[in-house]
């Protein structure tokens, strides 16, 4: 960069160091849900943090299962799985954001439960409050995979605002690390590790073959492991047995294509290896609770009464 000169003096501009920098902002959500909510998991190629702003929420992060309580957060790393469960009897309020980062300061936020202050609490509820005037995808859809600008009455400089918010907040956290009292180290084993890798590799193939139907007896072979084993893995990771979860991913992928509204409930079946639109049904009430068609019906009341969120 060139020198200024002014007055017959040189002045030489300075380039400011970025400890962390955030490239894309992914998603970002405000969930309420109830007492018996259940993510079956998924793993992706950028980070993500969830907070617990009221009750607790069990999390399983890659070969680590642990409860996270109200005020507790954890970053999920690029490439780690992690799911979701409710306990039951408390109904969590979550905040999650997902955002592409590459600043190497981030290692800090590996394999750590930190604890949040007002300060973070404060600029998390300025972001979501931005996200409300940048975007038009409402913040409570589990499904989003894309978050869509608000072209028509956009808010000068929201995007940006996210931006910087969500980078003072991680440098604020930073800092507080130093001291271990604000955050609690979460450790595995190399037996753990190993079981988390061939898990995450039968994750990844049930998901690139969501459209088919795979019997225990398959991926035993596939993967060269027993079937006690394999029953075991999932018992241990999800808290049920491999075919429980392939059906509730395909469920979940269903929901998904049932708020696109592309496609109608006989091809969603055809698309996700259903043998009839019969079997689609009871499968998909199931694990929801609710027909296709109620669900379809509750997504409209839902998105056409989409309320305020708060923290």
């Amino acid at each position: 960069m060139d020198n200024g000169y002014i007055m017959g003096s040189y002045y030489e501009p300075l380039t400011l160091k970025q400890e962390i920098v955030i490239e894309k902002i992914v998603t970002i959500h405000y969930f309420e849900y109830t007492s018996d909510f259940f993510f079956p998991g998924e793993l992706h190629d950028f980070w993500e943090f969830l907070f617990v702003d009221k009750g607790e929420i069990d999390v399983v992060a890659d070969t680590k299962s642990f409860t996270l309580k109200k005020g507790e957060l954890i970053f999920h790393k690029p490439m780690e799985f992690h799911s979701l469960k409710a306990n039951g009897v408390i109904a969590p309020n979550l905040v999650v954001m997902a955002f592409a980062c590459n600043s190497p300061a981030m290692k800090f936020f590996e394999d750590k439960i930190l604890r949040v202050g007002d300060d973070e609490r404060n600029i998390m509820a300025d972001i979501i409050s931005e996200a409300r005037n940048a975007f038009i995808s409402p913040l409570d859809d589990p499904n989003l995979k894309k978050l869509e600008r608000n072209e028509s009455n956009p808010l000068l400089g929201s995007e940006q605002i996210i931006k910087i918010s969500l980078e003072k907040m991680l440098i604020q956290m930073l800092r507080k690390g130093e001291k271990k009292e604000n955050y609690k180290k979460i450790t595995s084993s190399i037996k753990e590790k190993a079981e988390q890798e061939i898990f995450n590799k039968i994750i990844l193939y049930l998901e690139d073959h969501i459209s088919e139907q795979i019997s225990v007896k398959e991926l035993c072979r596939i993967f060269n492991i027993s079937y006690s084993y394999l029953q075991k893995l999932f018992k241990k990771k999800t808290g049920g047995g491999v075919v429980e979860y392939f059906g509730r991913i395909k469920i979940e992928k269903a929901k998904e294509y049932i708020r696109e509204k592309t496609y109608n409930f006989t091809e969603i079946a055809q698309m996700l290896g259903y043998s009839s639109i019969h079997y689609f049904s009871r499968c998909f009430k199931a694990v929801t609770g609710m027909t296709p068609t109620e669900y379809a019906t509750s997504v409209k009341i839902r998105s056409e009464n989409l309320r305020e969120f708060w923290i």
